[in-house]
C-alpha cells in the first residue's frame, strides 16, 4: 500500500497512527507529496489533491481520512478502533466528529492568516476562534481517557497537538485539565511518537 502524506498535517497522522496501531506500518510505504504545488502522484490518485490518499491493496484510492482509518482498522490486527456494537460506535464517531470539527475550524484559520493582510476577514476569524472553543469545551465534557483506544481519542489527541503546532498562542489548555491529561497520555505513546507533526 502507498499512503501520501505531508508531516504537518493531522488528518494524515491520524492514518499513520492508527496503521502503527493496527500493526500495518511494514505494509504501507509513506510518500511525502506536496498538495499545494500540485504533486503528479498526488493529483493522480486525489481529484482534491489532499493528503492524506491511500492507495489500497487492491489499488482503489481512497481520500478521506476517517475512510482510510476505517479500512486500515478492519484489516489491520488487534482490537478494533471502531467498535461494532452500535451504541458504542456512536459513542466513538461522535467523538471522531467533534475532533474533527475543532481541526476544521484550525485548518480555516491557518488558511485566513496565508492570505494577505488585507484580503482577510476579522469576523470570519473570531468566529472560527469562538466555534473552536466551542469545540473544545465540548470534548472537554465528554472527559475522555487513554485507558482504552479508539478512533475518537486518537482523532481527539491529533486534534489537540496539531492545534498546540499550529496555533501556538491559543490557549487550549486553561480549563481543560481533561484534555490536557488526554493529550499527554497518548503523546508517550510509540505511534505518537513517530509521527509527531513537522
Amino acid at each position: 500500500m502507498k499512503l501520501y502524506i505531508t508531516t504537518p498535517s493531522p488528518f494524515a497522522r491520524k492514518v499513520r497512527i492508527v496503521a502503527r496501531e493496527k500493526g500495518l506500518a511494514s505494509r504501507i510505504e509513506e510518500i511525502l507529496v506536496d498538495p499545494y504545488g500540485n504533486d503528479p502522484q498526488l493529483v493522480a490518485t486525489n481529484p482534491v489533491v489532499q493528503v492524506p490518499t491511500l492507495i489500497a491493496e487492491d489499488g482503489l484510492p481512497l481520500n478521506d481520512s476517517p475512510v482510510i482509518a476505517q479500512y486500515l482498522d478492519q484489516i489491520g490486527n488487534g482490537p478494533a478502533l471502531l467498535p461494532a456494537d452500535p451504541a458504542a460506535w456512536l459513542r466513538v464517531k461522535r467523538l471522531e466528529t467533534l475532533a474533527n470539527q475543532a481541526l476544521e475550524m484550525g485548518v480555516k484559520l491557518v488558511l485566513e492568516k496565508r492570505r494577505p493582510e488585507h484580503e482577510r476577514s476579522p469576523s470570519w476569524i473570531e468566529r472560527w476562534i469562538t466555534n473552536l472553543g466551542r469545540t473544545l469545551d465540548a470534548l472537554e465534557a465528554e472527559a475522555p481517557g487513554a485507558d482504552t483506544l479508539d478512533m475518537g481519542i486518537i482523532t481527539t489527541g491529533v486534534a489537540l497537538t496539531w492545534i498546540g503546532f499550529r496555533h501556538p498562542d491559543y490557549d487550549w489548555k486553561t480549563g481543560r485539565p481533561n484534555l490536557v491529561a488526554l493529550n499527554r497520555a497518548l503523546e508517550q505513546r510509540q505511534s505518537f511518537t513517530d509521527t509527531y507533526p513537522e
